[in-house]
């Protein structure tokens, strides 16, 4: 199984260590081979070739329009996607423009004054630091879980502008992961084979040694 992992590798972020230990963690696991591939921002080409996407963490990225590309491939062709941190900021950038038609959606850490930033800053930056997270009953997140609540670790300054969540939230797609103050933190899609995106960092589990349930769904809906 080839998975491509889209975004801008560095020693410097924690997630890029641990998602090569989810994914080993998983496949030993379910029994079956992962073969993981690094795929810059700027060179996102020949996605085709892979079985599933996951859009990786360490926003900005050298190019935002090579990983809306790689997340609109996976939402039209049926390919099972996972973003996480970055990777569900810009599912929803994508989705705003491409789907919803607000073509200038934008990210306010690297567009500050764009008139429609639809990720902003969160009213509290989660900095290395692990929260409670609410699932709502019948969602994909809930399943991997089988649960209606857990706790995961974030490293994250950025998140949805609750101004646009009844816009977004319209067809296909449902937030289903929420924070305590009901702010969004994850969302999926609900006809698509699986294409889950969560503000936080389900892969961190590995570092304790621990099966990540959400990467294990998400390996096991590329099988």
């Amino acid at each position: 199984m080839k998975v491509a992992l889209v975004g801008d590798r560095s020693e410097k972020v924690v997630a890029h260590a641990a998602i090569p230990r989810a994914l080993d963690l998983v496949s030993k696991n379910l029994g079956v081979s992962v073969e993981p591939t690094w795929v810059p921002s700027d060179d996102v080409r020949e996605l085709e070739r892979f079985d599933a996407i996951w859009v990786i963490p360490g926003s900005p990225y050298r190019s935002m329009e090579g990983v809306l590309r790689a997340i609109r491939h996976a939402r039209e062709t049926g390919v099972p996607f996972l973003g996480t941190c970055g990777g569900f900021q810009h599912a929803m950038i994508e989705w705003a423009r491409n789907v919803i038609g607000v073509t200038d959606a934008e990210h306010a850490e690297s567009s500050p004054d764009a008139p429609n930033a639809i990720v902003t800053t969160l009213a509290c930056g989660i900095l290395q630091e692990e929260a409670h997270v609410k699932l709502a009953k019948g969602s994909r997140i809930a399943a991997a879980y089988e649960a209606a609540e857990t706790n995961e670790e974030y490293q994250c300054r950025f998140g949805l502008d609750p101004n646009w969540r009844a816009r977004l939230e319209m067809g296909d797609l449902a937030f289903v992961a929420f924070h305590a103050n009901g702010e969004v933190r994850g969302a999926e899609l609900r006809s698509h084979r699986f294409f889950v995106a969560t503000l936080f960092q389900p892969e961190r589990a590995a570092l304790h040694d621990r099966v990540p349930p959400l990467v294990r769904a998400f390996v096991r809906a590329a099988g």
